[in-house]
C-alpha cells in the first residue's frame, strides 16, 4: 500500500472559490429578481451586460497574458453581478462594459488576479463611474412598477442638479422595505438583501460582524447626532454595502476583532458624510477607504502566536 505523506494542517472541507462564490450567487438571487421586478427589462439588460462582459474581459486579460483561465472559479460573475446591481436602471449599458473593464483588469487582473487585490473590484468600478458620468449615476429612476401604479414623474425628470443627486425622502417604512423608491437595481429591496444576508450566514459565507456592526454603527451615531436612525439604515445603499461588498473575503480583515473595526470605521464615515457633506451617500467612499486601511487593521489585530519570540526584550 502507497502512503502519501504531506505538511499540515490536514482539513478537508468542501468550500473552494467555486463554492464561495456559487453561495454570494446563490444570496444575491433574491435582491436581483426584486431589482428586475421593480425595474423591469431595463435593469435585465444591464445586469446581463455587467456579467458578460465581466467573464469575457477576465477570460480575454488570461488568455492574453498566457494564465490559466480561471472564470469558471464565477469570481468575475460575481463581480459583473454586484457592479449591475451598483447601477441605476436607466444606466446607458456602455457603462456596465466600461466598469466591468475596470473591475476586472484595472483593479483586479493588473494586481496579480483572485486574492491580490486591495481594494474591491465592483466598488472602485462603481466610485470611477460616479466621479466620471454623474448624471447618469446619481439620477435614479422610481421602480418602473410604482411608476405604473402612481403615474409619479421619474426622478431623472428633475432639472436641477442638486436635486437630482438627492436621495429618497419622505418613503413609509413598508415602501423602503420593499423597495418602492428611487435607487439603484440591487440596493432598493431590502426584504431582499436580507433574505440574501440569512442564507449566507446559515451556510458559513460570511459571519454576523460585519453587516451588524456597520449597520448598527451608522444607526447609533445617526441617532446620537440627531439623524433619523430608521431612514439612515432603509436608504440608499447601506444594507447592499454591509451584506455583500464589506463582506469580501479579500478586501476585510482576517481577524474577527480586525473584522468589526473595519465595519465600524465604514458605519462612522458613512453617518459623516450622510450628515456632514455635501454628497448625500457615503457607502462606496467608507468601503473604499476601509479596504485601504485593511492591511494595517490586520497587523494591530492579529493575535500572538503562542511561543512568538517578541522583537524586543
Amino acid at each position: 500500500m502507497n502512503l502519501r505523506l504531506s505538511t499540515g494542517p490536514h482539513l478537508l472541507s468542501r468550500e473552494s472559490t467555486q463554492t464561495l462564490m456559487l453561495d454570494v450567487l446563490i444570496a444575491l438571487i433574491p435582491t436581483t429578481a426584486a431589482g428586475i421586478y421593480l425595474f423591469g427589462s431595463r435593469a435585465a439588460w444591464v445586469l446581463a451586460v455587467a456579467v458578460i462582459s465581466a467573464v469575457v474581459f477576465e477570460w480575454l486579460w488570461q488568455k492574453l497574458t498566457r494564465q490559466p483561465v480561471r472564470v469558471k472559479d464565477l469570481s468575475a460573475v460575481v463581480t459583473g453581478l454586484i457592479l449591475g446591481l451598483n447601477l441605476p436602471a436607466q444606466a446607458p449599458l456602455w457603462m456596465p462594459v466600461i466598469g466591468s473593464l475596470i473591475a476586472i483588469v484595472l483593479v483586479k487582473q493588473l494586481f496579480g488576479g483572485i486574492g491580490h487585490n486591495f481594494l474591491n473590484p465592483a466598488l472602485l468600478a462603481r466610485g470611477i463611474l460616479l466621479a466620471s458620468w454623474p448624471a447618469h449615476m446619481s439620477v435614479y429612476y422610481l421602480p418602473t412598477r410604482v411608476l405604473g401604479a402612481t403615474s409619479v414623474a421619474p426622478a431623472a425628470d428633475m432639472t436641477s442638479a442638486a436635486t437630482a443627486l438627492l436621495r429618497p425622502s419622505g418613503f413609509a417604512p413598508y415602501d423602503l422595505l420593499m423597495g418602492n423608491i428611487p435607487g439603484t437595481i440591487g440596493e432598493v429591496s431590502k426584504i431582499a438583501i436580507l433574505i440574501g444576508l440569512l442564507y449566507m450566514l446559515f451556510v458559513g459565507t460570511v459571519t454576523w460582524h460585519v453587516p451588524v456592526v456597520f449597520a448598527g454603527t451608522t444607526v447609533l451615531l445617526t441617532w446620537i447626532l440627531g439623524g433619523d436612525p430608521l431612514a439612515s439604515l432603509l436608504s440608499g445603499g447601506l444594507l447592499f454595502g454591509a451584506v455583500f461588498m464589506a463582506t469580501d473575503y479579500v478586501t476585510n480583515p482576517m481577524t474577527k476583532r480586525g473584522q468589526v473595526v473595519f465595519a465600524a470605521g465604514c458605519g462612522l464615515i458613512v453617518t459623516v458624510i450622510r450628515l456632514y457633506g455635501s454628497y448625500p451617500e457615503g457607502v462606496t467612499f467608507a468601503i473604499l477607504l476601509m479596504n485601504i486601511l485593511t492591511p494595517l487593521i490586520d497587523r494591530l489585530t492579529v493575535r500572538r502566536i503562542y511561543g512568538m519570540v517578541k522583537k524586543h526584550a
